[in-house]
């Protein structure tokens, strides 16, 4: 839209959260986000995470879910006082940090994101945590002043909170929602629109009762009850008619269009059709729509419509762990119209400790590796179940099993394989090995062994393919170069690149210097690739990461015409703005994202 006769100054909206927190105050961002785009703006984000973190590359994953990486980093506000900004006063929470946090705000909601020039028409700001927090109050008391400082008009304000049905009175509970407004508002911010999670959708009484508690209009108070898979909730948002509030608050509606959301609303459906193979999915109407899904139901019993990834890992105790993963794998599946089955398999499950000490988990782990059609073995760090992971690959490997290995996943596969192939039995990382005599994977000579926070290779950086006649630039629609997201500490020893070539093993991706490894292939096998990036973290909704929709495409026995069609689906075909940034086995539901998962055991 900002191409002249737009948007002229920059609008923003803020998500905030009351009551609870995992209330889904990110969906609910990232769905405005989808609803604004349809209305035709042009979109960017911010996400605020009160931590005192530099960065979250030390979190660990049981601590706070899956670590996700954006392009770029951050700046504390004390490396300003370090540089003497402050002329020696003394540096207080306001102004000091407060201003920071708003100056930080305004220049990254100017930088495009979307591969055009000039900054987007709308910021959607998500805070994280919930309202109340001691750690957030620098940034709501940054934001209520940031209000006042853009103006009215340039300042909408979202607050999802909880409407809770008691199961003994059956009658859905204001008082929470109340109580966190009230807390906003002592805060120094008032919510345009409510946007209430509840299970099932707000009464009329109800919503007359906020608004006369809260000072919101009633039609400024909408649901967000639960629903087949979020990628109904933008829909779910307009048929509340949500983006009329919003772009009322923003004085924007003798600008905007009706919002289109057709291809999302099918894709959605979709994914309903995918996850139900038995009964009609409440959002299939129409005559076409039940014979498909029949259809549908008649290839699940062929067994023709799913697929089955393992993945193993270190921290398959929490799904949240790896969520861009299972995004990832869910939106190249959705791409594929096949249902995505993971199969969970703790690393340390299949090592021989394991065998001698409790022989049934150790059988059942490998029972789900064998019965998977792909193998994915994530990052992480730390040396338990290392070895698991060898012989995941190594099992891959050998019975030419689709295999994706993904940084930690990537030097696990050049490990097995300078250890089978070239015969180096002591072959190893440094990172779990300071001593072994054949290092296939080093410490970045740049980086710093004794300060751990702050020192990853973080955010997007450029690969080059060196073979143009490889899986993974075809993939990536045979471009040269892309833009990817890192996060990593360790990479392959480039002493060892020339032997393990000669062995037979590519490394199709490189660098800007040609001396770190980003991508290594086996040629000679169906699906064999490592990546020392995270392609995961931009696979998108109809948008699925290229060496995902691989892995998902070779599991199911469509690679070979993906390939060779030079097509990728749902639109990612040769669009560089897609890549510029470049004991017994037990079920664990993942609610309302789209897969069925199988685990072996949990594992602190």
């Amino acid at each position: 839209m900002n191409k002249g006769g737009g948007v002229k100054k920059m609008k923003y909206v803020l998500v905030t959260g009351g009551v609870v927190s995992g209330l889904g105050k990110g969906v609910t961002a990232s769905s405005i986000g989808v609803l604004l785009k349809a209305c035709g703006f042009r979109v960017t984000s911010i996400k605020i995470d009160p931590y005192l973190n530099t960065d979250a590359g030390t979190m660990s994953p049981f601590e706070h879910g899956e670590v996700f990486v954006l392009d770029d980093g951050g700046e504390a506000v004390i490396d300003k006082e370090r540089r003497g900004d402050y002329l020696g006063k003394t540096v207080q929470v306001v102004p000091h940090i407060t201003d920071a946090i708003q100056e930080w705000i305004e220049r990254v909601a100017m930088i495009p994101v979307d591969g055009q020039p000039g900054p987007a028409d709308v910021c959607v700001i998500e805070l994280g945590g919930t309202i109340g927090d001691i750690e957030s109050m620098p940034f709501t008391e940054a934001l209520g002043q940031f209000s006042y400082r853009v103006g009215a008009g340039n300042f909408c304000l979202i607050h999802v909170s909880l409407v809770p049905v008691l199961s003994v009175v059956g009658e859905q509970k204001t008082k929470p929602t109340q109580h966190s407004v009230r807390g906003l508002r002592s805060l120094g911010l008032t919510p345009n629109i409510l946007a209430c999670r509840s299970t099932l959708a707000l009464e009329e009484n109800v919503k007359k009762k906020l608004s006369q508690f809260c000072h919101v209009p009633a039609e400024n108070i909408i649901t967000l009850y639960d629903v087949s898979n979020i990628w109904h909730l933008p829909s779910l948002l307009r048929d509340q008619k949500a983006h009329e509030a919003i772009l009322g608050a923003l004085n924007l509606h003798g600008i905007a269009r009706e919002p289109n959301l057709k291809e999302w609303t099918s894709r959605a459906e979709l994914c309903d059709m995918l996850l139900e193979p038995v009964g009609p999915s409440k959002f299939l109407f129409t005559y076409l729509a039940i014979v498909a899904m029949f259809c549908l139901r008649f290839m699940y019993l062929n067994h023709e419509l799913q697929v089955r990834i393992a993945i193993v890992g270190k921290y398959t105790g929490l799904s949240d762990s790896y969520l861009s993963l299972l995004k990832a794998l869910l939106h190249a599946s959705v791409s594929l119209r096949k249902k995505l089955v993971v199969d969970w398999i703790p690393a340390s499950d299949l090592e021989d400790e394991t065998a001698k000490e409790n022989p049934d988990v150790y059988k059942a782990a490998w029972k789900l590796l064998k019965g998977s059609d792909g193998v994915l073995v994530p990052g992480g760090f730390g040396d338990r179940g290392v070895e698991g992971k060898i012989l995941a690959a190594k099992y891959a490997r050998e019975n030419r099993i689709p295999f994706l290995g993904i940084c930690l996943g990537m030097h696990i596969a050049v490990i097995e394989f300078a250890r089978s192939i070239l015969g180096l039995q002591d072959a190893n990382s440094t990172e779990f090995d300071p001593d072994t005599k054949n290092p296939c994977v080093i410490f970045m000579p740049e980086g710093s062994k004794t300060h751990l926070g702050g020192t990853m290779r973080l955010g997007s950086r450029r690969t080059y393919f060196q073979v143009m006649d490889c899986k993974s630039a075809k993939l990536y629609g045979n471009r040269g170069f892309i833009d990817e997201r890192h996060r990593h500490r360790y990479e392959v020893n480039p002493d060892m690149v020339s032997r393990l070539e000669d062995a037979g093993i590519s490394f199709t991706g490189k660098d800007e210097t040609g001396q770190r490894m980003e991508i290594v292939e086996l040629p000679n096998h169906p699906y064999y690739i490592g990546a020392q990036f995270h392609p995961e973290f931009k696979s998108r909704p109809g948008k699925p990461s290229a060496l995902f929709l691989g892995l998902v495409a070779a599991a199911c026995g469509q690679l070979d015409s993906l390939l060779h069609s030079h097509k990728i689906p749902n639109g990612m075909a040769k669009k560089v703005s897609l890549y510029q940034n470049g004991n017994a086995t037990k079920f664990a539901k993942i609610p309302a994202d789209g897969i069925y998962s199988n685990c072996n055991g949990v594992h602190a």
